[in-house]
């Protein structure tokens, strides 16, 4: 169990989307923009608090790849709720460019955006060569890169007179936030005072870890006092604990085809995964899927609410990648109502 465990309860704490813009098997990228931006209109409406897109690239199946763009797409059809990045993988962008597509979202959509950080290519190394043009550069200089960042938004962070300035973005209050699947970004986000999102989505093992070690590491600054975990977690809600489980071979059909390395558009779910893989790569998966979520209303709220005993996140975002829309807009009506009870 968390360090300094508190009883808190599913209505305690804030609920948000992470969205990859998932492209099914027969469908486009159109079709999924059109979907992210239909569900984020639905999210608003159930009061979910944010909603983020991630950067891949190179990937057949997520439709976020220019995650700056999208955002503004989601921005524009939404009114409330705040729009970001989970994330922006910083290794493959120049600083000074985030700051200006950043402070541009920020100047068009003031006080909602948030600029989510992670330090992963976010693709296969040869994409990410190309992305990044200089072979050196390989994600390890990633706090320098975010110090050179943070100094764009607030010119007081640099310690030498900064002649480059990001216009749009400087002087822009916009939240930035770490993202990690290790301990690396806990402890950077927590020395800085930073707020730190955690992938338990594909890193469960983790995950408890990782956030102790950000609490144990923090560093009150003028953003945060104390500090503030947000966890990612699947979550596959339906009618009955069958037609969710049936709903989730989806996505275990994406992991199973990523460890192959057979990436393809998401697959329409099947009655079983029985003769679908191996016992050695059943195992990888309950694994790497080992804090998803499939069931039921009753079954979804109890385990949502051990996997908050768990972790004492601070924020609970909400990943579902579901091949048919509706079932997914479903879901997370499912889990609005959960959260409302």
């Amino acid at each position: 169990m968390s360090e300094n465990k508190t009883n808190k309860r599913l209505s305690d704490v804030p609920f948000s989307v992470l969205d990859l813009s998932p492209i099914v098997a027969g469908g486009s990228p159109a079709e999924s923009l059109r979907n992210t931006l239909d569900l984020a209109q639905h999210a608003e409406k159930w009061s979910y608090n944010r909603y983020w897109l991630a950067e891949h690239h190179n990937m057949p199946f997520i439709a976020s790849s220019a995650t700056s763009v999208v955002i503004s797409h989601v921005a524009a059809g939404t009114s409330r709720i705040r729009v970001g990045s989970g994330g922006i993988m910083l290794p493959n962008h120049s600083p000074l460019v985030i700051a200006e597509q950043f402070g541009t979202l920020e100047s068009l959509f003031p006080g909602r955006i948030d600029l989510g950080l992670g330090r992963a290519p976010g693709t296969d190394q040869r994409t990410a060569r190309a992305l990044r043009r200089d072979s050196r550069n390989d994600g390890e200089d990633f706090p320098v890169q975010l110090d050179e960042l943070r100094a764009y938004f607030d010119p007081s962070l640099s310690s030498v007179p900064n002649h480059v300035r990001a216009i749009p973005g400087e002087g822009l209050p916009i939240p930035i936030w770490l993202l990690g699947s290790s301990g690396f970004s806990a402890q950077l986000a927590g020395q800085l005072g930073l707020p730190f999102a955690y992938a338990s989505h594909f890193s469960p093992a983790n995950t408890v870890p990782a956030i102790q070690l950000y609490r144990r590491s923090f560093q009150p600054s003028k953003v945060l006092e104390k500090p503030y975990a947000m966890v990612g977690v699947n979550v596959i809600a339906a009618d009955t604990d069958d037609e969710a489980k049936r709903l989730g071979t989806t996505l275990q059909q994406q992991f199973l085809n990523l460890i192959r390395g057979n990436e393809v558009p998401l697959q329409p779910p099947v009655d079983t995964m029985d003769g679908l893989w191996s016992e050695y790569e059943k195992r990888a998966l309950e694994q790497q899927l080992g804090s998803s979520i499939f069931g039921s209303p009753d079954t979804v709220k109890q385990k949502l609410q051990f996997f908050l005993d768990d972790t004492q996140a601070d924020e609970v975002m909400v990943i579902a990648q579901m091949f048919d829309h509706k079932a997914r807009l479903h879901s997370y009506e499912i889990v609005a109502d959960i959260v409302k009870a």
